[in-house]
């Protein structure tokens, strides 16, 4: 462990090293960059930390974040309201919304099914999706979850929940090489992924 000459600039050092991709080294680069600011600089990128942590919501009807109870996406009236992109975190919503080829609603599960890190679907916001699926306005949902073996683990489940409801169960084209998470792949391959959606059905024969 590194101990510099203040324990100040030491206890500033470890905060940034605990974010993910930084290591020790990069945290004091960036806690000397900070020192090379004004008081007022510094002032505000703290605050806007704090007010970030205190302040921020998650849509009561997405879980999408926001900065009041429902969503700018939600309350949007043009938006299509009977689409639904069920997505696995907020950077999934932040993918699809930069293709400009969505104009439907989003849902966001907190994550997907993973018995090998102890997550199952009464961890995930699958009970609030059931809901708004069951208040029959719901015309069409679109699984847009990565490739991964977990991904297609919560499709599958997903599926299996909501097959019986009259809707359409659609999901990203696979044959456009979408890669393993949305948020890594270019807006040109993901916007076509998403217009170029298959039935869920079909997907499992392929």
């Amino acid at each position: 462990m590194d101990h510099y000459s203040s324990k100040l600039l030491n206890k500033a050092v470890e905060q940034f090293s605990l974010l993910p991709g930084v290591g020790k080294r990069t945290a004091l680069r960036l806690v000397l960059h900070l020192l090379k600011q004004e008081k007022i600089q510094v002032s505000d990128f703290a605050q806007a930390i704090i007010e970030l942590r205190q302040n921020i919501n998650y849509c009561t009807i997405c879980f999408n974040i926001s900065d009041q109870p429902i969503c700018d996406i939600c309350n949007n009236v043009k938006r299509q309201a009977g689409i639904i992109c069920i997505v696995e975190d907020i950077r999934d919503v932040l993918a699809i919304e930069n293709t400009g080829q969505f104009t439907g609603l989003y849902h966001v599960l907190g994550g997907v099914i993973s018995p090998m890190d102890g997550i199952g679907p009464s961890d995930l916001t699958i009970d609030a999706l059931l809901q708004r699926i069951a208040a029959g306005n719901i015309k069409e949902v679109i699984m847009a979850l990565g490739s991964t073996m977990e991904g297609d683990t919560t499709n599958f489940y997903l599926y299996k929940r909501i097959k019986d409801y009259d809707l359409n169960v659609s999901t990203i084209a696979r044959g456009m090489a979408i890669g393993d998470q949305i948020e890594y792949t270019d807006e040109i391959t993901l916007g076509k992924s998403i217009l170029n959606r298959i039935p869920y059905e079909q997907s499992l024969r392929i």
